[in-house]
């Protein structure tokens, strides 16, 4: 499969040849703990990396395979592995960081990866250093001797600024440090990190990737782009691995060591591997992804014009206004369009929203997001229900904001729905 096609044709066939058995057009689901080997030659070969094919389930399935290249594709990057949910950061980071090694971090981020680097990491000696993400020289600042991973998310969660990718990027080149972005919320379609200077992506491809919220899935994407041999920080790549004879990871596979240290590693040691089913479910998703991102900014452009001029509305943000921080970088990284999230406020405080989000019908009231249905969900009696006032607003979360996902549907219907949610509220704005 060429890698020249466009992205539409990429994301049809990429990565999958014909079942050569029995001619199925779609990736068979191999639902199988392990394959059979033609002699204990090929099977020793494989379990050493010295050529491709499967083992065990845990570690490579082809249908897992044809996902893994397809978004390998997508992103431009050399390879990429996929894992069960919210594995695929965990495993970047230490596939090339050990104890006594720093992150610098954007500050603003999924709350999961948040966690792991505030609390679950320093148990095990790697340290973080949170910053705006807005904020360049913060980064350059928060540099150290030990610092062995720049970390952000394109898209901002729940602040929805944009990072600026090239400027990052040049000072982990600076420092010989990889910078790592989670993509989720833009995906491929409206965004490859790898063209300004980003060296691996993480993503949840439950989101938007696979689009339809019946399966649950995370990847790591291998830029291809870092010397990992220009430096002796990154022993993991570069060094002798003991598990596999004394394997030098980075003479070996070049481009793709990153994604080989993940597969060698966390997924035979630690087991995070994906289902066939879901792989297979997410296929599908992956078919259709530039049409649905293309009809989820649509109605997301539509949505915020109706809002921003709603008389219960108390804000919209969004980076697609022209006031809002992030605009002109949204422009130059996202120019298809800046997500599907939009976060607003309504007139009343607390209880307007949760009135709001108990009478609109159509919208589904979940946590999830990427979805081709519309979700709400109110962060301050929910999420972050337990913290006072003061802290929410240090969250960036405020009581009137409510959270969007904007899906497929109609948007007059979502509009129809909003208006049901803001009758409710009247009372509560007087």
């Amino acid at each position: 499969m060429s890698f020249f096609y466009e992205f539409d044709t990429l994301s049809l066939h990429a990565g999958q040849t014909i079942d050569p058995v029995f001619g199925a057009r779609a990736a068979p689901i191999y639902q199988t703990t392990s394959y059979v080997f033609p002699d204990t030659d090929t099977a020793s070969s494989i379990f050493n990396l010295e050529r491709g094919g499967h083992a065990y389930t845990r570690i490579t399935t082809p249908t897992v395979g044809v996902l893994e290249q397809r978004i390998a594709a997508l992103e431009g990057g050399s390879a990429a592995v996929c894992t069960s949910s919210g594995m695929a950061t965990f495993c970047a980071i230490t596939a090339i960081l050990s104890q006594g090694d720093h992150i610098v971090a954007s500050s603003q981020m999924y709350g999961g990866n948040i966690s792991l680097m505030k609390n679950t990491l320093p148990r095990f000696g790697i340290t973080a250093t949170f910053v705006d993400p807005t904020d360049i020289d913060g980064f350059r600042a928060a540099m150290q001797d030990n610092t062995k991973l720049i970390y952000g998310e394109l898209i901002g969660n729940p602040g929805l600024d944009i990072l600026d990718l090239e400027a990052i990027a040049a000072i982990g080149k600076e420092h010989q440090v990889p910078f790592m972005v989670d993509a989720t919320f833009n995906t491929p379609y409206l965004c490859r990190c790898f063209d300004y200077g980003v060296n691996m992506t993480v993503h949840s491809i439950t989101k938007w990737m696979g689009g339809h919220g019946v399966a649950i899935g995370g990847v790591v994407v291998d830029g291809g782009n870092f010397d990992w041999g220009a430096t002796d920080k990154y022993p993991t790549i570069t060094e002798p691995y003991a598990p596999f004879s004394g394997m030098n990871i980075w003479e070996e596979f070049g481009p793709a060591a990153f994604a080989t240290r993940i597969r060698a590693e966390a997924m035979r040691d630690i087991g995070p591997s994906l289902a066939p089913m879901n792989a297979f479910l997410l296929l599908q998703g992956l078919e259709t992804l530039s049409m649905r991102m293309d009809k989820h900014m649509a109605n997301t452009l539509e949505l915020i014009d109706f809002l921003k001029d709603h008389d219960q509305v108390t804000f919209v943000n969004h980076p697609s206004l022209p006031d809002h921080s992030s605009h002109e970088l949204a422009k130059k990284y996202l120019p298809k369009g800046a997500g599907s999230i939009v976060a607003f406020g309504v007139k009343g405080g607390r209880e307007a929203g949760k009135a709001f989000i108990e009478n609109s019908q159509l919208a589904s009231h979940l946590a999830n997001v990427g979805d081709a249905k519309t979700l709400i969900i109110h962060p301050a009696t929910t999420t972050h229900s337990r913290i006072d006032a003061e802290a929410l607003v240090a969250a960036g979360i405020t009581e009137d904001m409510i959270r969007l996902s904007v899906g497929l549907e109609d948007v007059k219907d979502i509009k129809a729905d909003f208006e049901n949610g803001f009758r409710s509220i009247r009372k509560f704005a007087k």
